[in-house]
């Protein structure tokens, strides 16, 4: 994972904090020798994961069994990955809620120097001790708008 200030990213995440970056594997391509719309959703997860360690959701999580819970996501597919190709997964939140926060994500090809694909997820923060929705915490909102700049 890199920041913003730390990479040599693509102009096309010039406003996402957190990169992700991988390689396209081979086995990511289905019988349309494309990577399959399955695996963007995973590219997705991966940087979201990056983000919440850097904002130490997951250790707060630890600490006090509220974390985060996927409550919907989508993806447009723009351009079709191949194998070979290294990709960078940027990752930002565009809203925060009392309960949630809205998160954008884009995947830009470095072979084609396009975008392959954009997609908005809604996390939810959840209390797995009680099995319900939490609050954001203050400490989390602190951090998440450090990362962001705002």
């Amino acid at each position: 994972m890199i920041t913003r200030k730390e990479r040599q990213a693509s102009p096309l995440l010039d406003d996402y904090p957190i990169i992700y970056e991988t390689d396209v594997a081979w086995g990511e391509m289905d019988a349309f020798q494309h990577v399959n719309n399955v695996v963007y959703f995973r590219y997705f997860e991966s940087a979201r994961l990056k983000y919440f360690e850097r904002t130490s959701m997951l250790q707060e999580m630890e600490e006090t069994g509220v974390g985060p819970i996927l409550h919907s996501i989508g993806c447009r597919f723009r351009f079709p990955l191949t194998y070979p190709d290294r990709i960078q997964v940027g990752v930002r939140v565009l809203t925060l809620g009392e309960d949630r926060l809205t998160l954008h994500h884009r995947v830009v090809s470095e072979r084609h120097q396009r975008i392959a694909a954009e997609g908005e997820g809604i996390v939810v923060m959840y209390d797995y001790r009680n099995n319900r929705k939490a609050r954001l915490s203050l400490t989390l909102r602190s951090a998440i708008a450090e990362l962001e700049g705002w």
